[in-house]
């Protein structure tokens, strides 16, 4: 069994994690994963918080599945109009394809 989906994608700091996890939540979405990130943005160059004596300014990156884009885009806005003035962070929609082993999306 398969089904369409949309991914969003969250890459921000993770002081945020919580707080951007209890929207994700919020809006219904049934999960997510969360991976320790680093790159270079406009806000200069951040580290994945390895080695450092505290990863409280090390960067995070959210995938979530939404089942449709509406919902995908209520939580990208959410999450910017809370966070990406005073917060380093990007949110970018993909379309998949198909999920497989929907039954568990």
């Amino acid at each position: 069994m398969t089904q369409q989906a949309s991914k969003l994608v969250i890459v921000t700091e993770k002081l945020l994690l919580k707080k951007i996890a209890k929207i994700i939540d919020e809006a219904g979405a049934t999960g997510y994963t969360v991976v320790d990130a680093g790159g270079k943005g406009s806000r200069n160059v951040r580290s994945s918080g390895q080695p450092t004596v505290s990863d409280t300014y090390s960067n995070i990156k959210f995938e979530v599945l939404t089942p449709n884009r509406d919902m995908a885009v209520k939580i990208s806005d959410q999450v910017a109009a809370q966070f990406f003035d005073d917060y380093s962070g990007i949110a970018y929609l993909c379309d998949v394809i198909e999920v497989l082993h929907a039954h568990k999306f």
